[in-house]
């Protein structure tokens, strides 16, 4: 039995996100490492590119997220403090980019892509049928014809 549960735990274990945040980075106040956390998830670890700094074991991720918790405890807003990361670091530190007019074309690329692949289809669709000869064959182009194939 106490197998099964162990068995049991490590399954869910490893189901759950393996966070890097150090006990030592934890603030006291509930509500304000909730918020440390929400902004941290949203913030990419410039080491790693694909993972958050929550989930980052990175030196500079860990920096990060202190400076979070630091400008939190300042007082500053979600915004404020996301504001301040972004100007450091640029927009490339945000996982998820903003939709402004810099980034029109990164959020429209799709869309754009799609279009113009469906354009292209019906197109090549219109070429193809109207290249086909609408006319049947005359009588002497089937004697022709004919002659050719028996030859």
């Amino acid at each position: 039995m106490i197998r099964l549960l162990l068995a049991l735990f490590l399954c869910l274990a490893s189901v759950l996100p393996a966070l890097a945040v150090n006990p030592d980075e934890v603030l006291a106040d509930p509500a304000l490492e909730a918020r440390a956390r929400a902004i941290s998830a949203k913030l990419r670890c410039m080491v790693c590119q694909n993972q958050s700094i929550d989930d980052s074991n990175a030196e500079l991720a860990k920096d990060l997220r202190v400076l979070v918790r630091e400008r939190l405890t300042n007082g500053d807003t979600d915004e404020a403090v996301i504001a301040y990361v972004v100007s450091r670091y640029g927009e490339f530190v945000l996982l998820k980019p903003r939709f402004e007019a810099k980034t029109v074309i990164l959020w429209g690329m799709p869309v754009i892509l799609l279009l113009c692949g469906g354009v292209a289809l019906v197109v090549a669709a219109r070429r193809r049928s109207a290249g086909m000869p609408g006319t049947p064959l005359s009588d002497k182009e089937r004697e022709e014809l004919d002659k050719l194939l028996r030859s």
